[in-house]
């Protein structure tokens, strides 16, 4: 058995995958089928890109990246994942990617690394993935095994579990342990519109891992108080993923929308090249 703190502290920095809950305004950027699309084989200039948050909020944490990326002209999806366990999750972003025509840039923030990490591995029309202050395990790793490997922070003091198994942040510390260079005003309604996660899964190992054959960047936040920056590095390193460091706090698709949806840009024409 883990000691409390260290569950809290994994919890913690994969429930901000997300962070913009319902209070910010759901996102499925870009026009949406009336109909889902079987997945496209890989092929062609990537202008599909999909996003996945992580816990204690919901797509619309990616409302900014999304606004960003629109004006790019690239079709953009947010999955709402039910947080109620990794395969819930992978699931649901799976039913995304259906829908999807043509090849993927597949982005996760976070708890949301993990998802993608196991989606990729058998998704045809993802072309590489864009992970965001994100957990990447290892093959039949989970959540908290890659948590292992960095030290206490301060986030972790801000998580407890209810009586039914599911994970929330203290809202008085929601600003400065997560988001303090996003506005209080805003974090305050963040904290009020939390998505709880459920605690059972940090425990449940990915058997795919998408990216050891796709290639992958790592947006990594250096002010980060959730995910170190030193895991961060580690995590990039053993994927082998570009880097592209963000002075952020784990939040950074919120209080950087801008730098975010550039990396994302900037992996996505990268892809098209690759793929002339």
């Amino acid at each position: 058995m883990l000691p409390k703190r260290l569950l809290c502290a994994a919890v913690l920095c994969l429930c901000f995958a997300g962070v913009g809950t319902s209070v910010l305004a759901q996102t499925a950027a870009g026009p949406a089928s009336a109909s889902a699309q079987p997945a496209a084989a890989l092929g062609g200039p990537v202008r599909n890109i999909v996003l996945v948050h992580g816990a204690f909020v919901d797509g619309s944490s990616w409302n900014g990246v999304v606004a960003k990326l629109q004006q790019k002209g690239y079709h953009v999806s947010s999955v709402q994942n039910p947080l109620t366990s990794l395969a819930d999750d992978v699931a649901a972003t799976r039913r995304v990617l259906d829908r999807e025509n043509g090849p993927v840039l597949l982005v996760g923030h976070s708890w949301g690394g993990v998802v993608i990490t196991e989606v990729a591995g058998n998704a045809p029309n993802v072309a590489g993935l864009v992970y965001v202050a994100a957990l990447a395990p290892q093959l039949n790793e989970s959540a908290m095994d890659v948590m292992k490997a960095g030290g206490p922070m301060p986030a972790g003091q801000s998580i407890s579990k209810d009586a039914n198994g599911f994970l929330w942040i203290d809202r008085a510390r929601y600003h400065a342990d997560l988001a303090a260079d996003v506005p209080e005003t805003v974090t305050r309604v963040l904290a009020a519109a939390q998505v709880p996660i459920a605690a059972s899964a940090f425990d449940e190992p990915v058997d795919q891992i998408g990216w050891k054959d796709k290639p992958s960047w790592y947006v990594l936040t250096t002010k980060d108080h959730a995910v170190s920056p030193e895991l961060q590095k580690t995590i990039a390193a053993r994927i082998g993923a570009k880097v592209v460091p963000v002075s952020s706090s784990h939040l950074a698709p919120v209080s950087h929308a801008r730098a975010v949806a550039d990396a994302i840009d900037h992996a996505a024409r990268e892809l098209s090249r690759q793929q002339q």
